[in-house]
């Protein structure tokens, strides 16, 4: 570990070298790959930096250990810096754990009303509701790609596009089946139901990463429905888009123009396509290892949301927190800490 540590540190010091030329200010793309590495390198150059120092400071105390004089004192700061060098060791080992290519990128975030009908429809509207804070907190951009909305106001199915730093990274774990127990909302009597909503969150893919074939398109427009004025069933600027090899469907009609419907929609099949790719990679190498927070898989139960208890528990990792109202308000940084760790302490295992 020391080796790669002392390779990584001199790397960084050979990108801050780049940095200070000129001419790499000439060619954005290689200077966004620069400053992409070098966000990645600095906290593990910097922890390096630091278990040198500690370790050094533990050697010189280690050293006065003997004197009759300086012993107390030695003792003291001989412990502190071992502690401190050790809790560095345990840090930097996280850091060396190969980083997922997928982390940095944006994501398409899917929500589906499940098990309950109207009732699942609602709380995917909530579930939408709290991503969209939770978005706005973390300081991204939301951008709504599609949205089939119930007459009550739920929400069949809606894809949404999260822009960001490090958004997979923070939403990956979110995918599955999120279970409320509640009264229902369409009900008058005190009864508490189960329903459910789905989410699926796919990393936003490049034209780069998935090469579609234009005659696997079957592209058709059809009038916008909804609110929307004038506009609405006047113009045929709604986009369906059938990628005939998979039979998978995208639409949009979120905007009036056909252009930008159609920009959005591929956006959407580019990345359902990526992240099929993804599952099959991921199945072929799930005899190794199986995550601790789960697979992603959007059969399995991940989360349940107890409104009479105010508690939500996370069924992967045992977690449960009674501030339902705050989590549903976009407090979700704790739950995501908590699947982030135990990711973490899986792999760190693997890896040993």
């Amino acid at each position: 570990m020391l080796d790669k540590l002392k390779e990584l540190a001199l790397r960084r010091e050979d990108l801050e070298a780049q940095l200070a030329d000129p001419a790499v200010y000439g060619d954005s793309a290689r200077l966004r790959e620069i400053q992409r590495e070098l966000k990645e390198l600095t906290p593990i150059a910097d922890g390096w930096r630091a278990l040198k120092e500690a370790e050094a400071r533990r050697e010189e105390a280690e050293a006065l250990l003997h004197d009759p004089e300086l012993k107390e004192l030695a003792q003291e700061e001989f412990l502190a810096a071992r502690a401190e060098a050790e809790r560095l060791r345990e840090r930097l080992k996280i850091l060396l754990l190969p980083r997922d290519p997928n982390d940095g990128r944006n994501v398409i975030l899917e929500l589906r009303g499940g098990v309950g009908g109207e009732e699942g429809a609602l709380f995917a509207g909530t579930l939408l509701r709290m991503y969209t804070m939770y978005a706005q907190r973390r300081g991204w951009r939301t951008e709504v790609v599609s949205l089939n909305e119930t007459e009550l106001g739920g929400v069949k199915e809606c894809s949404v596009l999260v822009e960001g730093e490090d958004v997979f990274s923070r939403l990956k774990f979110e995918s599955g089946v999120h279970r409320v127990q509640r009264v229902p909302e369409t009900e008058s009597g005190g009864r508490i139901h189960t329903s459910a909503a789905t989410a699926a969150v796919l990393p936003e893919a490049e034209e780069v990463d998935v090469e579609i074939d234009p005659r696997d398109l079957q592209i058709d427009t059809y009038r916008s429905s909804g609110a929307g004025g004038q506009h609405v069933n006047k113009t045929e600027s709604a986009i369906r888009i059938t990628h005939l090899p998979t039979g998978l469907v995208v639409e949009c009609q979120d905007e009036r123009s056909q252009y930008k419907n159609k920009d959005k929609a591929m956006k959407v099949l580019r990345s359902r396509l990526y992240d099929m790719e993804r599952a099959r990679r991921d199945a072929a190498a799930a005899s190794e290892r199986r995550s601790q927070v789960g697979s992603g898989d959007r059969s399995e139960r991940i989360r349940t949301y107890n409104f009479p208890q105010g508690r939500v528990t996370d069924h992967r990792i045992g977690l449960t927190l009674y501030k339902l109202d705050a989590v549903l308000n976009g407090d979700l940084d704790e739950i995501v800490d908590a699947l982030t760790t135990a990711d973490q302490a899986e792999r760190l295992a693997g890896e040993s």
